[in-house]
């Protein structure tokens, strides 16, 4: 019994390998082939088994697809930079415009702005209205009785007898008693004195400006400004 299950074993296992042969060898077929149908079609597409496209089979291919992309790019260049001229071009003819119109809104609000302050200033002063008007702002001319044109001899308001006042009033005058006696005429120094003695006779009368009524004081202060005018103006 033992001789026969040893050649049982030794028989049986040969036959099983026999047909296992036919199995591996057909798997093996079955890989290669697969193996070399996808290096052909990689080959033959450049991929695996897609076209993926773009790609140059030759270097003097390569070197126009570069020439050709190269001049594409340039192409763009030169329609982009057209593109950004024409547009700084109306921006500038749009600033242009601005301006334009600002300079032209800007003269005519002065013009209307003019007119506006002439309508409500009222018609131009005339030159004989501004002459009359210069006139009427002076102090009135003095009276014989108030400047004597023969003698010189000055009437003053009665504020301005007082002490205080004194030295400005001799000083007076002396220099209209001067001028009566020439005939009305006067030196231009005695001119600028007499100016310069009725301003400080002024500025002293300021000073006691609360020790009068108000009406005295605004005679009296006129009173000096009629007699510095008169100085300029000829005797009689």
């Amino acid at each position: 019994m033992a001789s026969r299950s040893a050649f049982s074993s030794h028989v049986v296992r040969p036959i099983a390998e026999v047909h296992r042969w036919p199995t591996r060898t057909a798997t093996w077929a079955l890989v290669v082939g697969c193996c070399l149908g996808n290096a052909a079609a990689f080959g033959q597409w450049g991929g695996y088994g897609y076209n993926r496209g773009g790609y140059a089979s030759t270097a003097q291919q390569a070197a126009a697809y570069g020439y050709s992309a190269m001049m594409r790019a340039q192409g763009q260049e030169n329609l982009m930079n057209s593109q950004a001229a024409k547009n700084w071009e109306e921006v500038k003819t749009m600033e242009m415009q601005n301006r334009l119109r600002w300079t032209e809104t800007y003269f005519e609000m002065r013009k209307v702005n003019k007119e506006a302050r002439a309508a409500e200033a009222g018609p131009r002063v005339t030159q004989d209205q501004a002459i009359r008007m210069a006139q009427a702002s002076l102090p009135p001319r003095l009276g014989s009785t108030e400047l004597d044109p023969v003698t010189g001899h000055i009437e003053y308001p009665i504020i301005l007898t007082q002490d205080i006042y004194d030295e400005y009033r001799k000083r007076l005058d002396t220099l209209f008693a001067h001028r009566a006696a020439a005939g009305g005429s006067i030196q231009y120094n005695d001119l600028k004195e007499i100016e310069t003695t009725v301003s400080n006779f002024i500025d002293t009368l300021k000073q006691h400006v609360r020790e009068y009524a108000g009406g005295d004081y605004g005679r009296a202060r006129t009173f000096l400004e009629s007699l510095a005018r008169e100085a300029k103006m000829p005797a009689g």
